[in-house]
């Protein structure tokens, strides 16, 4: 079976049926997680395959334009996290002028019968979908009663007398509380992609650097960061990341770019992770590159010390003490 698919139209993907969570699914999380593994356990106990359906661009991304809202993950991070959480099939559907135009119950019958062959639909709390947002789980329910199919809703999951959501992810990166992002995600907030190459600019400054794209979409974050990088030893390799447009060399696209200590090798075309610990200050454009390079010694001074084990102990406070992505 192909694990992935981004058409409205084709041929059946699960003729014996299918168990069907439907989602934005940015970020992954712990509200994510709880329907996903819960439409992951219907599909078991019905021995159908679980197919995890989402939107590429978001919707708010298509119709934001010009100012696209800021995005946790990457469509392809998004599509292995769903794989990892029990999805056998992701559908990404392209979510164009076409797609707005779709009616609720054409949508149902295109994507949820004709392509799925869906047996139950579970979706998240005030899901809305079809054109003008007019479907909902009412229109799920009722169209599933023709059609074979029953509809439900998850309950709203809750941390700290507060709903979860992307949203509430966003604000606490922005102000630096990892802690929260973290118990909200449930695991630490990490970008991750293939190691590019750039303009090899930090090499000649002294801080030769790992870079990773975040395509066209806008970063929840921004700025200086203390941070761990994956995939490039057993365990994870301390590390100082810029996050922004590099506007002291002209740069324009944002650019993740890591520096990791006291490494020497090769990591082009590598796939890595980049785990953020904590925020160390705004990205600022500088007089010259000699002024630079004076705060980038500062950055990497104060990342070492936030990543011994004895000071990430003790400065469990630090990202809300300063300001955050």
């Amino acid at each position: 079976m192909n694990r992935l698919f981004r058409d409205v139209e084709g041929g059946p993907l699960c003729p014996h049926g299918s168990v069907v969570c439907i989602g934005a699914f940015d970020g992954l999380h712990l509200g994510h997680r709880a329907l996903v593994g819960h439409a992951a356990g219907r599909a078991r106990a019905l021995g159908v395959p679980m197919v995890a359906l989402s939107f590429e661009p978001l919707p708010r991304e298509f119709f934001a334009r010009g100012e696209p809202p800021p995005r946790l993950q990457l469509p392809r991070a998004k599509f292995e996290g769903l794989r990892a959480l029990g999805a056998d099939l992701v559908g990404l559907l392209r979510f164009d002028a076409r797609m707005v135009a779709m009616s609720a119950e054409d949508f149902v019958r295109s994507v949820l019968v004709r392509r799925l062959s869906a047996r139950e639909v579970h979706v998240g709390p005030d899901f809305r979908f079809g054109h003008r947002r007019a479907g909902d789980l009412a229109t799920l329910q009722r169209e599933g009663a023709a059609l074979g199919f029953t509809a439900e809703a998850i309950a709203p999951v809750r941390l700290d007398g507060e709903r979860v959501s992307s949203t509430r992810i966003r604000a606490a990166l922005q102000d630096g509380a990892f802690d929260v992002a973290t118990r909200l995600l449930g695991a630490p907030y990490a970008i991750g992609g293939r190691v590019v190459r750039g303009r090899q600019l930090g090499r000649t400054l002294g801080y030769p650097t790992a870079n990773l794209r975040f395509d066209d979409k806008r970063p929840a974050l921004s700025g200086i960061y203390a941070t761990r990088v994956h995939g490039v030893g057993a365990d994870p390799w301390p590390s100082v990341s810029s996050f922004g447009t590099r506007p002291t060399v002209g740069g324009i696209e944002p650019l993740l770019e890591a520096h990791l200590f006291d490494f020497d090798g090769d990591l082009y075309g590598r796939r890595i992770e980049v785990e953020f610990v904590a925020r160390l200050r705004d990205e600022e454009k500088f007089p010259d590159l000699p002024a630079l390079v004076a705060q980038m010694d500062r950055d990497a001074q104060q990342a070492r010390r936030l990543l011994t084990p004895e000071q990430e102990s003790a400065s469990a406070d630090f990202p809300r003490a300063v300001s955050r992505r």
